[in-house]
């Protein structure tokens, strides 16, 4: 289905950190798709930036350059999301190779709990799994693992891998300690980007995300997300008035595993192109 003209699906993940698809790859699908623009905001990582600019120029349409930096705050892990950053600026890099040490910490954690739990499951195999050479600045992602978990037979799909042992509050769900989303704010503008809040209904605690609005240098909130119903639209599109911050969207692409489509496809969840000036602007 084509989507009606100037649409823009602002996150969606790749290769580059836990999705299924070259970076490429997601920019011809928002073109066939109809769209106007998409943007590449994988985590903690810049890797896939370079390609889709590149496929951006081949299909005509708009690539912003993203990145979704991991967080803590209020006991949950918090995503904020970064637009129209500078992907090459060194400083911004060294930060993010830092998030991704952390990551890797984490996940060597949940390979060891996952071994508690008497299952026979290891990193190099989880790489294995991914059926390439992990390129620089890309890393595994809880995603890979739900993978292997299903390779093994200790579940039957990403979703009940999750939801046995990923999931915050799962049998092996770890979460070291992250920077504070004050933080990845500042990192975020420091590149020449705008941050937005992720997500915001996924951390099911509306108390906790005005504290991180009031305390931050948030320019943005994700109102349209594949995993907010109208009720959490309704209520975020309000707050993002209460607060005058923009309001963006994004399905969360993550591509397909065992044939279902992580949180959803590319274009299913849009913002008008408008936003996209509004986002340039407000980074400054």
């Amino acid at each position: 289905m084509q989507q009606e003209p100037g649409r823009c699906d602002l996150h969606t993940h790749t290769l580059s950190s836990d999705g299924k698809q070259p970076p490429a790859d997601n920019v011809r699908l928002a073109y066939e798709k109809g769209l106007a623009a998409v943007a590449i905001t994988d985590h903690d990582t810049v890797g896939g930036i370079a390609e889709a600019l590149e496929a951006g120029r081949k299909y005509g349409i708009t690539v912003v350059p993203g990145v979704e930096i991991s967080s803590r705050a209020g006991g949950k892990e918090i995503h904020v999301l970064g637009y129209f950053i500078d992907h090459e600026q060194e400083l911004f890099l060294s930060r993010l190779a830092a998030q991704r040490d952390t990551r890797d910490q984490r996940n060597e954690a949940i390979i060891g709990r996952l071994n508690e739990l008497g299952i026979t499951i290891t990193l190099d195999n989880v790489i294995r799994g991914i059926g390439r050479e992990l390129k620089q600045g890309e890393s595994v992602g809880r995603p890979h693992i739900a993978d292997e978990l299903v390779r093994l037979g200790a579940a039957s799909d990403m979703r009940d891998a999750f939801d046995k042992y990923l999931a915050e509050g799962a049998a092996a769900y770890v979460s070291p300690p992250r920077i504070a989303p004050e933080l990845a704010c500042r990192w975020i503008l420091e590149a020449g980007g705008t941050p937005v809040l992720a997500h915001p209904g996924i951390y099911g605690n509306d108390e906790l995300v005005r504290s991180i609005i009031a305390g931050s240098e948030l320019r943005g909130i994700e109102v349209y997300h594949s995993d907010h119903g109208q009720a959490e639209e309704e209520r975020y599109l309000a707050m993002a008035g209460e607060y005058g911050l923009l309001v963006t969207g994004g399905s969360d692409f993550h591509g397909a595993r065992q044939g279902v489509i992580f949180h959803g496809d590319i274009g299913s969840v849009t913002v008008g192109v408008d936003v996209l000036n509004q986002l340039r602007i407000a980074k400054k």
